[in-house]
């Protein structure tokens, strides 16, 4: 049994999708786990190809000082993604949603119980290792299952036990020789920061350092907010490379497309996970919002790249929120991620 995983009916998928006559909605054919305890062998037994979790948590955000509100997205988008049309574009028969997680009591206990912010960052950063390992251990189920995951943040953290979960799983069917896959990630940062405690800004940095990551490759890097310390760390590892912001928009080194191919061509030789962090967005709440970024288009043909021109490990869309905890609102981030996750299956599919 999963202790913080909320596994969803048939009735929890039709209780969002607004059902109406004359048409089929996503949320009517999507497929589910009709028997909670039985999940693992049903999930080897479904034909779905792709399985859709949530993990709507800010924990691993406020753990790096940022601002609290990702764990605020993933509802606005079941209800968007639901309610998508099924049809020749996407039927949606191919996609079993297995639910969300729920670390609300962590949480709770934590705002509860500290006395001030030093005592509240290190309890937050405990409590991400207990993430990493409730999604590690679904991560690597699903993986094994020779299905592809598609996640829905959630902090930027949850990428250290996803990389670490799908290798894992991969490994145990033995598609690839060493529990180890590479990764693209567009991101406005690198999450390559120092391993001082668990946290959004170093996840790719942990699961290199414990031999899950392969090749890593950033796109969209902005110069502003790398230190240097990271920086020099990228430089000095071979199995790293990255296009900057900068590079394809201000100095147009290369083009935005030229820097997804570049991408994919380096990652090509084993099973790849397609990372996209919405902080790179320009204007899309986020813990990190920005006024400079790349636009939606870019990101929905990032998406439809790499899923056609990758061994696809899994995808994962993080940082996003429909509310901060200071106030700000946008309720159209979640139809945002679902046009990103349909254009990923679209892709991937053909």
């Amino acid at each position: 049994m999963m202790k913080h995983f909320k596994f969803y009916s048939k009735e929890d998928i039709l209780s969002l999708t607004k059902v109406r006559r004359f048409e089929t909605k996503l949320g009517e054919r999507l497929q589910y786990v009709k028997k909670e305890i039985e999940w693992p062998q049903t999930l080897e037994q479904s034909t779905a190809k792709y399985v859709l979790v949530g993990i709507p948590e800010d924990i691993g955000v406020r753990a790096n000082y940022g601002t609290g509100g990702a764990d605020t997205a993933w509802l606005p988008f079941l209800n968007s993604f639901l309610n998508i049309q099924s049809n020749d574009f996407l039927p949606g028969d191919n996609i079993l949603l297995l639910g969300h997680f729920d670390f609300g009591d962590i949480k709770y206990l934590i705002d509860n119980n500290a006395y001030n912010q030093e005592e509240l960052i290190d309890a937050y950063r405990h409590a991400v290792n207990i993430i990493d390992e409730e999604v590690e251990k679904m991560l690597k189920q699903i993986a094994a299952c020779n299905k592809i995951p598609i996640v829905v943040g959630g902090g930027h953290n949850n990428a250290y036990p996803i990389i670490k979960g799908v290798a894992k799983g991969l490994h145990k069917i033995e598609k690839i020789p060493l529990a180890q896959i590479n990764c693209i990630n567009l991101d406005a940062q690198a999450d390559f920061r120092p391993t001082e405690g668990r946290h959004s800004g170093n996840g790719f940095k942990y699961a290199e350092e414990d031999g899950f990551l392969g090749k890593y490759c950033v796109i969209g890097l902005h110069e502003n907010y790398i230190p240097q310390n990271v920086l020099m760390d990228i430089h000095e590892n071979p199995f790293i490379q990255y296009s900057s912001y900068e590079d394809i928009f201000i100095h147009e080194k290369k083009n935005f497309i030229q820097s997804i191919a570049h991408a994919t061509g380096f990652t090509e030789d084993t099973m790849t996970g397609i990372e996209l962090d919405l902080d790179c967005i320009e204007n899309v709440l986020s813990s990190a919002c920005t006024p400079s970024g790349i636009t939606h288009l870019h990101a929905r043909q990032y998406i439809n790249f790499t899923a056609t021109d990758s061994k696809v490990a899994y995808l994962h869309i993080s940082e996003g929120a429909c509310r901060l905890v200071d106030g700000r609102k946008d309720d159209t981030t979640g139809k945002l991620i679902s046009y990103l996750v349909s254009d990923f299956v679209k892709a991937n599919m053909r």
